[in-house]
């Protein structure tokens, strides 16, 4: 027994001798250093950014040009895409018929007036009364009305055009029976040499977009100083030219919960067609904002943080309050004093109260 009792004791000992023996040098195990993280210096500046609105072009004119007279297309005078001038001939229309019609009609002309002349002295000299001079002059007046009515029909027959443009589509051809109700136009000549992009708003945008127009001394919209607006265009190329807001529609479609909004561009090259589509890009101007990086933001339950540096290096959450994207980051007008500095990288496994070394 006694054996058996010193071969316990002295492993106790040896027990306590390692636990005891490790007790100095886990106390003075050195700390871990603060990690080294980027960081910058927030400061205010004017940012513009543009938001993109899907739009599609139209010329500034786009005339439909329908018969106003009934008939046959006896000749066409132009091609389809054709560059045209204002009063240039178009459409001719056979009028063999009208002109039959205006013959005998200039012939009833004649016979009224051939009974007014001698009507007229017989009631000078009292022979007859006034009465039958009157209504052969009545006559005499239908009669000329009626020509007259043919004669424009005549006219109508020959069509041109009320303005410079391209010839569209032609979908009837020489011989084919036109007349003012048939179901399309001969054709439609678009005046592009400016061009109207339309594209549609939803409240809160057309809210922001209202926002970023200065007023006139009226107090009206001031279009002709607001910011140029671009396009680009179905190839995903920037049109050239800038465009300028023509027209802003305040009232919101109770349909689509929308507005519409144009910005006319000019097309001295004829690059634009009427048609085509594109995305209208407006500019918006944040002044005195922040421009957030989006690598310095985490997510947390729906609300966006950023770590924020202290005097002494340890860090803290704040939330912010995004007003707009950009392409790089967050834009913040509010909530920010000037200079905070924060962190941007390794912001994932960051936490509250961490000391961190800033790199600048």
């Amino acid at each position: 027994m006694k054996k058996i009792s010193i071969i316990g004791s002295l492993s106790l000992l040896i027990l306590l001798s390692s636990c005891f023996g490790k007790a100095p040098e886990q106390q003075n195990a050195p700390k871990m250093p603060a990690p080294s993280l980027k960081v910058i210096a927030l400061s205010q500046k004017d940012i513009t950014i543009f938001n993109e609105f899907s739009t599609t072009l139209e010329g500034k004119q786009n005339v439909e040009i329908w018969p106003k007279v009934s008939g046959f297309i006896q000749n066409i005078y132009v091609e389809e895409g054709q560059k045209i001038k204002k009063g240039q001939l178009l459409f001719k229309l056979e009028t063999q018929t009208m002109n039959q019609d205006a013959k005998a009609a200039k012939a009833a002309v004649n016979v009224a007036q051939v009974e007014v002349d001698k009507l007229r002295p017989l009631v000078e000299k009292g022979i007859i009364s006034t009465v039958q001079l009157e209504t052969a002059d009545a006559k005499l007046k239908q009669a000329q009305s009626n020509y007259e009515s043919i004669v424009s029909n005549i006219n109508y027959s020959r069509i041109t055009s009320p303005v410079d443009g391209f010839i569209g589509e032609i979908p009837y051809k020489t011989g084919a029976l036109v007349s003012s109700a048939m179901a399309s136009p001969l054709t439609t000549v678009s005046d592009i040499s400016e061009v109207r992009a339309y594209f549609s708003l939803s409240e809160k945008e057309l809210l922001k977009f209202k926002e970023s127009i200065p007023l006139n001394q009226k107090n009206q919209f001031d279009l002709e100083n607001a910011n140029d607006a671009r396009l680009v265009m179905v190839n995903g190329e920037e049109y050239p030219e800038p465009g300028k807001i023509a027209m802003i529609n305040s009232i919101i479609n109770s349909t689509t919960g929308s507005a519409t909004a144009r910005v006319d561009f000019k097309n001295p090259n004829n690059l634009l067609t009427s048609g085509s589509t594109g995305k209208i890009k407006i500019p918006y101007l944040y002044k005195n904002a922040f421009e957030i990086p989006q690598k310095a933001t985490i997510d947390l339950q729906g609300n966006k943080l950023i770590f924020i540096v202290k005097d002494d290096n340890t860090i803290t959450t704040k939330p912010i309050r995004i007003s707009a994207n950009t392409e790089k980051g967050f834009i913040v007008t509010s909530g920010i004093q000037p200079g905070t500095t924060i962190v941007t990288e390794g912001v994932s496994k960051l936490r509250d109260g961490m000391t961190i070394n800033p790199i600048q």
